[in-house]
């Protein structure tokens, strides 16, 4: 039932057990004894950071299940695949961020999918490295099976790459060497990955890769009429190569290759096979037999890292490397050979400041500090994407999830940020809502703030107010037009604020 009142709500909370009972009375006393409407105490929750916006609109959806996985609490989704969503959540005992994998609804009656999904769950359970995303605990709240695991600040591979584009090379060639050092001990444990893509790649704030979803692929079992019956559990697309070469269940040597495919995007910015969810076009040969060479998809590499990632993808599995432990001691002799000021074999720059992209000069090490911005975005997945790509502009950015608390902590003095970033991704009006207060308080009228929206928000973004202080970027945001932006926006407030002799 949804909630009608703030008694209601409150009471429904409380049941749930979401908030502490001192935080409760905290919010029924802070009208000093007057009447709240529902709408005063659902802000009031939020504002005070005691529910998540995730958490509230399900409350208000009169939803009673799906905030507790285990000792896990929810506090908002950040990502979703064809079997399950993941959340980010808090452990409530020891308080730390976790991750909740959880098997979608219309799977929780096949039995069978059920018991692979916390089967393939616990055997990643025995994993313990770190490049593997680390798995926590393995059970079933009512009818539905999750897996909590350890969180990733960061980013997944791909989603790094839609922003920045290629990896500079020695970034590369070192992230690709963790992954291998994760599938290597995998291997030695006798668990293939049987899912490995760019997706199922974790790149941490700091710059760690992770392989996550070991064996998860088990899932997708059901037969292909193009492939006939898979006898192990694999993806359609391990599956399609393994026909192709005549060698079915090579598992290790088809990680191997989906690995170099994953080599392939970080070094080229471009994915080495046709992206589909297409069934029948995952499965078809021609996927694997057209694959662009790497060394004309981006001939500026070095041919001795060309020669290594071709061989990882060369569809005869007798002609692939054998082992990751190989590729990892070939890839091993190359880190740091081509950083920025080093010079490959036949003399050529590997990373020339003045031709390289954008995203690769900022990559060629560590930008100088241009300031420092407060980002308004619930979304954990969204909020690692978006402070990747203003730290490499050479900003230090500082996160909130509430639009509200932004604007409180702005108007306090000092300011705590040059500049304020408003993302409608996950906030949506919210977010427009709070951007209009900055022309509305004469308190915030010289804060510097950018609106992000996608162009589809075309009506969330005709209702927000822009001049000279307020600044429009849509998505995909790009580093040329956001730099120039910023530079604008921060030069106009210095030029405008008082100096001591002014005074």
């Amino acid at each position: 039932m949804k909630p009608t009142t703030a008694d209601e709500l409150t009471h429904t909370v409380n049941e749930l057990n979401l908030v502490s009972s001192e935080s409760l009375h905290e919010i029924c006393s802070e009208q000093g004894g007057r009447d709240m409407s529902l709408d005063q105490c659902a802000q009031a929750f939020v504002r005070r950071e005691l529910l998540t916006s995730y958490q509230l609109d399900r409350l208000l959806r009169g939803e009673r299940t799906g905030f507790f996985y285990g000792r896990a609490k929810v506090l908002y989704q950040t990502g979703a695949g064809s079997f399950a969503r993941v959340f980010r959540a808090i452990n409530v005992e020891t308080r730390a961020i976790v991750a909740v994998k959880v098997l979608r609804s219309r799977f929780s009656a096949d039995s069978e999918k059920c018991k692979a999904f916390r089967r393939e769950g616990e055997m990643g359970h025995l994993l313990r490295h770190p490049n593997i995303v680390a798995i926590e605990d393995v059970g079933q709240e009512r009818d539905t099976s999750y897996i909590t695991m350890e969180f990733v600040e960061g980013q997944t591979l791909r989603e790094l790459v839609r922003i920045r584009g290629a990896i500079d090379i020695d970034h590369a060639i070192r992230l690709i060497v963790q992954l291998l050092e994760g599938l290597e001990y995998a291997h030695r444990r006798g668990v293939t990955h049987r899912d490995l893509k760019a997706s199922n790649v974790l790149v941490s704030s700091s710059g760690q890769g992770k392989l996550v979803d070991f064996g998860l692929a088990g899932i997708d079992s059901a037969g292909d009429k193009s492939l006939g019956k898979m006898v192990q559990p694999r993806t359609i697309d391990y599956a399609a190569l393994e026909k192709l070469s005549g060698m079915n269940d090579d598992s290790i040597r088809s990680d191997i290759y989906f690995l170099g495919t994953i080599a392939y995007l970080a070094l080229s910015g471009t994915s080495a096979l046709l992206e589909s969810r297409d069934r029948a076009e995952r499965a078809d040969p021609r996927r694997f037999t057209s694959v662009m060479p790497l060394a004309t998809r981006a001939p500026r590499l070095p041919r001795e890292l060309i020669d290594t990632v071709s061989r990882m993808i060369h569809l005869d599995p007798l002609e692939r490397w054998q082992n990751a432990a190989d590729v990892r001691r070939a890839l091993e002799s190359l880190v740091g050979k081509y950083t920025a000021d080093k010079k490959s074999a036949d003399g050529n720059a590997t990373a020339d400041p003045s031709t390289a992209s954008p995203v690769a000069k900022s990559a060629l090490g560590t930008p100088a500090y241009k300031g420092r911005l407060m980002l308004v975005e619930p979304s954990g997945q969204a909020q690692a994407a978006l402070r990747e790509f203003f730290t490499r502009l050479g900003y230090r950015v500082l996160l909130t999830e509430n639009p509200d608390r932004a604007l409180t902590r702005f108007s306090s003095t000092p300011v705590p940020a040059d500049c304020l970033i408003m993302s409608t991704q996950s906030l949506g009006k919210a977010a427009i809502e709070a951007f209009n207060k900055l022309t509305a308080d004469p308190f915030l009228a010289d804060i510097p703030a950018i609106l992000i929206a996608s162009s589809k928000q075309q009506g969330l973004i005709d209702q927000a107010h822009f001049d000279d202080r307020r600044k429009l970027v849509l998505t995909p945001i790009h580093m040329k037009e956001v730099d120039r932006i910023l530079d604008s926006l921060l030069h106009t407030q210095k030029a405008n604020t008082p100096s001591s002799s002014d005074s």
